[in-house]
């Protein structure tokens, strides 16, 4: 058996005795009955992911994916290819947006190369960056599949191996990307498992006009005819529309899973990458926790299609691993909730009548 069928063998629900203990001691909390709402669910869910009433979330660790996509020379977005390169020196240096909340939460970033088209080979050499490269970027999706189906899984395989590498010093996983023209294959991932047109789930990318969106839309529909990916099969949807890094961020998801570890989702490439892993492993879900929800208009369908509720909404678009990022403090709220906060009984106060 493969790594890939290896690790989707190991992915087991979360644990429902956990859940109960959980929250018997979450209803006992010394306020209103669920009074803090949405926390005191993340902590149920986080006690049934970790196995513990006491789960660690303070050793936390940033992903982020990179990789170029053949489609871009289609001009399905405002930027050059070669930003791909670029942003991936800024992240190294430290001057992302997600950099900067990443030290915020006090969370590690790490750069993998899943298949950018330029040399990074001086940042894996120097230990800045892990290296899972498939290929220098995927096919152009309009004429033939992105990649091969043994290029799928490699990806995915590649994404595993960097959440077992990561998981010995990381107790919460963010998921983040990095890709010129990647909103176009995260857009026909989304159509193909959601069966809503691409037209109410592709958006504006990196800020095109009207005339470019539509263009981009055409060459979406056009790529998912040439391609005609099964939606029953997600290596086959991944091979023919994805992308390396869509695929290491499903590998990343379904290691974590693997180890129990919660994954927080980023935005619309990100969920795209989850939608992937979904189907490879439906309970795989039971580890997602939908960091926020992004301007890109499919991000809600991807979102209501994985089945999660996002955190934020703050017209956030950047990607990278940003909402992720700022959604690190929500959890390890919940997780102050259930472990600092006292019960009735332990501090002495009065129920309220019944």
């Amino acid at each position: 058996m493969n790594l890939l069928g290896s690790t989707i063998k190991k992915i087991a629900p979360q644990d429902a005795d956990t859940r109960v203990r959980a929250r018997a001691r979450l209803e006992q909390l010394t306020m209103p009955y669920w009074a803090l709402g949405r926390l005191m669910d993340l902590a149920e869910e986080l006690a049934g992911m970790t196995v513990s009433i006491k789960p660690s979330v303070s050793r936390k660790t940033v992903v982020t994916m990179a990789g170029d996509h053949g489609i871009a020379a289609a001009g399905v977005s405002k930027y050059p290819q070669e930003v791909t390169v670029q942003m991936v020196y800024n992240f190294v240096n430290g001057g992302a947006g997600i950099n900067a909340l990443a030290r915020l939460v006090g969370a590690r970033v790490v750069v993998v190369d899943m298949g950018v088209a330029g040399d990074l080979s001086a940042l894996v050499k120097g230990g800045k960056i892990i290296s899972k490269r498939v290929g220098a970027g995927t096919k152009n999706m309009l004429t033939e599949s992105a990649m091969s189906r043994d290029e799928a899984v490699s990806s995915l395989e590649g994404g595993i191996e960097v959440a077992q590498e990561l998981g010995a010093s990381t107790d919460i996983f963010g998921t983040g990307d990095m890709g010129i023209g990647n909103t176009s294959p995260s857009a026909a991932i989304i159509n193909i498992f959601s069966g809503s047109p691409v037209s109410e789930i592709a958006g504006r990318g990196t800020g095109i006009d009207d005339k470019q969106l539509l263009k981009k839309i055409a060459m979406i529909e056009k790529a998912i005819a040439v391609n005609k990916p099964n939606p029953g099969d997600a290596l086959d949807v991944l091979a023919k529309v994805g992308g390396f890094e869509i695929g290491g961020i499903a590998g990343l998801i379904l290691g974590a899973a693997s180890m129990r570890k919660p994954v927080l989702i980023d935005g619309f490439i990100s969920t795209a990458g989850a939608l992937i892993a979904a189907n490879l492993a439906p309970v795989s879900r039971d580890y997602m926790i939908a960091s926020h929800r992004s301007m890109e208009k499919g991000h809600k369908i991807a979102l209501d299609c994985l089945g999660k509720k996002p955190l934020l909404d703050l017209d956030l678009r950047l990607g990278e691993g940003t909402g992720a990022a700022l959604s690190m403090n929500l959890v390890e709220a919940a997780v102050r909730i259930i472990t600092e906060v006292a019960t009735f009984e332990e501090a002495a106060v009065s129920k309220a009548d019944k």
